[in-house]
């Protein structure tokens, strides 16, 4: 229940803003400026927000992932993850792309979306007003959009981005206040990293803290995090990760591994399963998925010990674990 009222908090803040034309006040001209000086976009850089009103009104924002003129934010607010798109383009910003309940590192930005809703969009004209903040004090420019849901202001300041916003539906009111603003800081996630026991039979897992830089790929990450790991075996020492990815549609995940995989593994049929298993409890508990499709150099898995046969997935099964 939480992660859903979370959910619907972060939508009415963080969308709802987004889908009507915004209203500036048209009060004395300022001077014009692009999208970009009013939402920067900083690699590495963690926004954390104070809320009221709400318990979910205080939250964290991240930079995921900058690809030419698109990029991707993480909103945490203490119920559920956040992600999306947005895209400056023709001198305005638009948010392309939202999806809650993600907690896995996955670069969206380069998918085909629809025609996203317009976020800000010159010229700014009105007065600047004054917001008050933990960060320190600023003249923002005031966006009102009004919907069924109630009437949300967002505060942005030039070079800093949101600032305040201020939701309002009845005689309730949720705020959120820029609160601090730290560069040079990644994003840090717990996985679960599942081995086999040495009886052969059972699985064992460990929490490994894993680190992400604006840009680091899920793929790279993981990769080292396993080898790192390297007293458990899940990879050799070259065995490389080619692909990894989840797939939307079917609520999936695919995982391509080079030859070195199956070439270096020195395990019997039984311990090979297991370390099979491990993987998709590994990738399945990340990603929050059940189906895990692993294929070798772009075809399917064949071992020894082990063949997999076409759109065949390895499932996730938590029973074995100790």
């Amino acid at each position: 229940m939480k992660k859903t009222i979370a959910l619907i908090l972060i939508i009415l803040m963080l969308i709802t803003a987004c889908e009507n034309k915004p209203n500036v006040p048209d009060n004395n001209n300022q001077d014009e400026y692009s999208a970009e000086d009013y939402f920067p976009v900083v690699e590495n850089t963690k926004y954390s927000y104070q809320g009221e009103g709400n318990e979910f009104a205080s939250y964290t924002v991240y930079i995921d992932y900058i690809s030419n003129n698109r990029f991707q934010t993480r909103t945490n607010n203490g119920g559920t993850e956040t992600i999306k798109v947005y895209e400056f383009k023709d001198n305005q910003l638009t948010e392309l792309y939202s999806r809650g309940e993600t907690y896995f590192r996955e670069d969206f930005t380069n998918r085909e979306f629809q025609e996203g809703s317009v976020v800000l969009k010159p010229p700014y004209t009105g007065e600047l007003k004054q917001i008050v903040t933990q960060h320190g004090n600023f003249d923002a420019i005031e966006v009102t959009t009004e919907s069924g849901n109630g009437t949300i202001t967002n505060y942005y300041a030039k070079d800093v981005g949101l600032v305040k916003s201020i939701f309002k539906s009845g005689t309730s009111e949720v705020s959120s206040t820029l609160a601090d603003v730290e560069q040079n800081m990644p994003l840090i996630q717990t996985v679960a990293l599942y081995y086999p026991d040495l009886d052969g039979i059972h699985l064992n897992s460990v929490d490994v803290q894993i680190s992400f830089n604006t840009n680091d790929s899920a793929k790279d990450v993981i990769e080292k995090t396993v080898k790192d790991m390297s007293v458990y075996e899940l990879f050799s020492i070259n065995t490389k990760i080619n692909e990894l990815y989840f797939n939307e549609k079917d609520e999936s995940v695919y995982i391509d591994l080079s030859k070195n995989f199956i070439e270096e593994m020195n395990a019997g049929a039984g311990y090979e399963s297991m370390i099979l298993q491990s993987i998709a409890n590994t990738l399945g508990s990340y990603y929050g998925v059940e189906n895990i499709y692993l294929t070798i150099d772009g075809s399917l898995y064949e071992s020894g010990h082990i063949s997999m046969e076409e759109n065949e997935p390895l499932k996730v099964d938590y029973s074995v674990v100790k």
